[in-house]
């Protein structure tokens, strides 16, 4: 995948989001002095009595984006929610399919949590699986978007008006741990479970080689084709499409697709160390410095990176050194943006200061987006909880309903009250694999990801 490429997924998003966010900029000053009442100023509780305690609250708030915040006709995510009320091109009704995996994953972590009833998750969860068996499919592939009343495909584009395979991959590695979670449960636990299971195995993936290509395509359109013409070659956040396209148990892609198209060959490899940490892999359009760290994220909400390893790399290093390459980018501040450090780092796709955009250390505008820091738990602990606190004391600055803000920038003065699905519902089930492992332990105990796994030569190393 081509730096174009890359980056070209984010262009149509960013020409949504660049009148709303450029003509509502939202200027506030933190609290001069600090709050000692129950409540800070931002309507949190003023102190925790530990760590856990702090974990707990930032779970529970950040899943309520896909909780009280969900459509209501679907129960699945919205692409975006705006506190300003304002919004582009009216898309409230608006679903996106792999945030709304993100948030699958996190309704999981909170009935295990007990912040909502099993029966109630069971009962929001059968809802979405009902409603995703009825909405647009193409060949078994859900849209990037659905408008949420209707069911049908909202066009993330033009030509993107059909299949998104890497969206509809996030949504299913969820759906799957969920169909884990639940198979062993009650009458309606097993359905809810069963229910998964068809729409897994309806989801065509070697219709996405284009006619058995040996790689895999992002897009489909019944109008266009496949003009989009997104061949899916790593490294950046697809990896997980490749796992289930040779897992598929009624549609399975050839691993020749995994090592000529995803792994170009074995042209992969990198000797990248951007301060000190190997890369292992190329990171399209940013080989020498690491992309944006939702690469780091959104496969691996349910695949575990812990001991796995293929010929090409190990996984465990690649997601790590890429957290720790852009922590420490952002603490060596090299353009001296004011506010960055080793407690305030983070670079990721989000809102900016002038629309959407791909921050990463090649595109550094200046703007920290928390879930950067907090969604890479598991591999800097030390490091995302220092951040943690340092957002934390920030207040109402960039706090609000469904928790920090999706970006700020202290440079800049600069925040929004403004929510995207795609960068809030990672955070509840990134830092619940950082605790527990719950998601990753899901997904892996799917047999068919053991068995597609192998099929690649992935090898797991027992921790």
């Amino acid at each position: 995948m081509t730096l174009k490429k890359t980056f070209t997924f984010f262009a149509m998003l960013t020409l949504i989001a660049l009148t709303a966010c450029s003509n509502s900029v939202t200027e506030k000053q933190p609290p001069e002095e600090p709050q000692t009442s129950s409540t800070d100023a931002a309507g949190r509780p003023a102190k925790f009595d530990n760590d856990e305690a702090l974990l707990d609250y930032i779970e529970k708030v950040h899943f309520n984006y896909m909780w009280d915040g969900a459509e209501p006709t679907s129960g699945l995510a919205r692409e975006r929610i705006h506190l300003d009320g304002n919004y582009p091109q009216n898309d409230q009704d608006v679903v996106t399919t792999g945030g709304s995996g993100f948030g699958i994953a996190g309704i999981l972590a909170a009935i295990d949590r007990g912040f909502i009833a099993r029966a109630d998750g069971v009962k929001r969860l059968t809802k979405i699986v009902d409603y995703l068996a009825r909405a647009d499919r193409f060949h078994g592939v859900w849209p990037h978007w659905i408008n949420g009343p209707t069911g049908k495909v909202k066009p993330f584009g033009q030509k993107d008006n059909g299949g998104d395979l890497v969206e509809s991959c996030f949504l299913m590695q969820s759906l799957l741990c969920a169909r884990q979670y639940f198979a062993k449960g009650n009458e309606s636990e097993k359905a809810l479970a069963q229910k998964i299971d068809q729409l897994w195995k309806e989801m065509e993936f070697d219709w996405y080689t284009h006619g058995g290509q040996d790689v895999i395509y992002w897009h489909w359109s019944p109008n266009y084709g496949w003009e989009m013409n997104f061949p899916l070659e790593g490294y950046n956040e697809c990896l997980i499409v490749y796992v289930l396209a040779a897992a598929s148990p009624t549609h399975p892609v050839p691993a020749k697709a995994y090592h000529q198209g995803w792994a170009r060959s074995g042209g992969i490899k990198s000797d990248a160390k951007p301060y000190g940490y190997a890369l292992e892999l190329k990171h399209n359009g940013a080989e020498a410095t690491g992309g944006p760290l939702f690469w780091a994220h959104y496969s691996w909400i349910g695949l575990d990176p812990r001991g796995l390893s293929d010929q090409y790399a190990n996984y465990w290093n690649v997601v790590r050194n890429h957290a720790l390459s852009n922590y420490a980018y952002c603490a060596a501040n090299p353009k001296q943006y004011k506010g960055y450090g080793k407690d305030c780092w983070g670079l990721t796709a989000s809102y900016s200061i002038d629309g959407y955009s791909a921050h990463a250390p090649n595109n550094d505008l200046g703007v920290i987006t928390p879930t950067a820091a907090l969604s890479s738990m598991p591999y800097t602990p030390t490091e995302s909880m220092a951040a943690l606190k340092y957002f934390w004391e920030k207040g109402p600055w960039i706090w609000g309903k469904y928790g920090f803000y999706d970006a700020f920038s202290e440079q800049s003065n600069w925040t929004q009250p403004r929510y995207l699905a795609i960068d809030q519902c990672t955070i509840a089930p990134m830092i619940e694999n950082h605790r527990t492992g719950l998601l990753w332990r899901l997904f892996m105990s799917c047999p068919e990801v053991q068995q597609g796994l192998e099929k690649l030569g992935f090898t797991i190393k027992k921790q």
